[in-house]
């Protein structure tokens, strides 16, 4: 491959289908969160106790994802390694693997959540009755399409690695769909309120996973439990989920800070914490992207092209992160009426607006560097800078904004740091060549 920057020219071709591929990616990974959005706008017009209780329920959910998250990650490196390498039937079977995993995993997941629900939510609802059983009465019921999660994001993994970019979209989009449009007819027509909300949110999981099931029988060559594959899927699986585990403990620590400010600072925070997993999972389009394709350049063991990708993606990637900073901040008091009418609220979104724009840009680099160290297989560095950034300023930088009463603010603060340390550390790491591993 010619390099961009010594040709003075973009490799037309790799840069086509970088997005091509981010593209598809770009609808698969927006079509969750636009949802979600609906669902918070939707809840939000029932009153801040109703939104404040989907922020709550809605993050320990995210939580009780994390030990699924890998199949997604994780199944999509190894399926890129075999397609590079021509092994298409090697590829697929990894998401048959996946989809096992998933399967046994989201049931497990499922019973735990029940059991331990009312002292999780309690803990994070800082005190608040209401809060509390709004955000259990969500929960409860929203925790049941967590096998549909799970097989979904192994669905998503394996077509991504065999560069498989339409199914994806059509299913994601379909499944999604007809739950927000459902959403509010639950909410409002049926009367069910936020018991509606997490209603809808089970349908979209169910029927995501049984189009996903359905396009895997018609792939593989064989629906069995292969105990090699499935292990060597969780040896890559521990860093990522302590990769997500990571993320989720600062998060968390953001929503119980956020709840012990106040009703409107909670209700403020899920705004603005919709609008950043949107946005995040939008600039991960190009992380998509580069997990396949460096997955397959290291599998067919071109490791220039590999180098040479990391650093185009991380240029789209930055691209797409100031478009979205000028996007929200020319929207700063328009956006957030979209969500709510309560003036306490919209004074409090205000507050953590700037540090949303300001940490956009240096988010699209992370994001892409995210997925092209992870097409690589350089999960072990993603663990530990993770865990560095979420527990060593996240964390504590939120703990401090209540302690010493920097308001919301302070929390986003929080939130500017992680991105930041992994800004500085994922840029080394991609400079060096402890990432570029051949082979399969």
């Amino acid at each position: 491959m010619t390099d961009d920057t010594a040709a003075g020219v973009p490799d037309a071709p790799q840069t086509r289908r970088l997005l091509s591929l981010a593209g598809s990616a770009f609808v698969v990974l927006a079509a969750e969160p636009l949802y979600l959005l609906v669902d918070t706008a939707v809840v939000g017009h029932l009153g801040s106790r109703p939104l404040a209780g989907l922020g709550v329920g809605a993050a320990l959910m995210a939580l009780l994802t994390v030990v699924g998250t890998f199949v997604e990650y994780g199944t999509t490196g190894r399926a890129a390694r075999w397609f590079g390498a021509g092994r298409v039937d090697a590829a697929v079977d990894e998401g048959v693997q996946a989809s096992w995993f998933a399967g046994v995993i989201g049931v497990l997941v499922v019973a735990a959540g029940e059991i331990f629900a009312h002292p999780l939510i309690g803990l994070l609802a800082g005190g608040n009755t209401d809060t509390q059983h709004a955000a259990e009465s969500w929960f409860r019921i929203a925790l049941l399409g967590m096998p549909g999660v799970l097989l979904v994001l192994a669905g998503n993994g394996w077509m991504r690695g065999v560069q498989r970019t339409r199914e994806p979209v059509v299913i994601v989009v379909a499944a999604n769909a007809v739950s927000a449009a459902a959403s509010p007819l639950l909410v409002y027509t049926a009367g069910l309120g936020l018991t509606g909300s997490a209603i809808a949110n089970v349908a979209a999981q169910a029927v995501g996973a049984a189009l996903f099931l359905r396009a895997l029988r018609r792939s593989a060559t064989t629906l069995r439990p292969n105990r090699a594959v499935i292990k060597a899927q969780a040896r890559v699986g521990v860093d990522l989920i302590v990769r997500s585990a990571a993320f989720q403990v600062a998060f968390l620590t953001a929503a119980a800070v956020a709840a012990r400010m106040g009703t409107a600072q909670i209700a403020a925070h899920q705004i603005g914490l919709q609008l950043d997993e949107f946005t995040a999972l939008l600039l991960d389009s190009f992380a998509i992207a580069a997990q396949s394709l460096i997955g397959a350049a290291l599998g067919a063991a071109d490791a220039s092209s590999a180098r040479t990708m990391a650093w185009r993606v991380a240029r789209w990637g930055l691209y797409a992160g100031v478009a979205f900073a000028l996007l929200y901040g020319a929207g700063y008091a328009v956006i957030p009426r979209l969500f709510t009418s309560s003036a306490p609220v919209l004074h409090q979104a205000h507050l953590l607006w700037p540090w949303f724009v300001a940490l956009l840009p240096p988010a699209g680099v992370v994001f892409a560097l995210d997925g092209v160290l992870i097409g690589a297989g350089d999960v072990g560095f993603l663990r530990t800078i993770t865990v560095i950034s979420a527990v060593g300023f996240f964390a504590p930088i939120d703990i401090a904004a209540l302690h010493w009463h920097l308001g919301i603010g302070g929390v986003w603060a929080g939130l500017f740091a992680f991105i930041a340390v992994r800004f500085v550390g994922m840029v080394l790491r991609t400079r060096t060549d402890a990432w570029v591993v051949t082979g399969t």
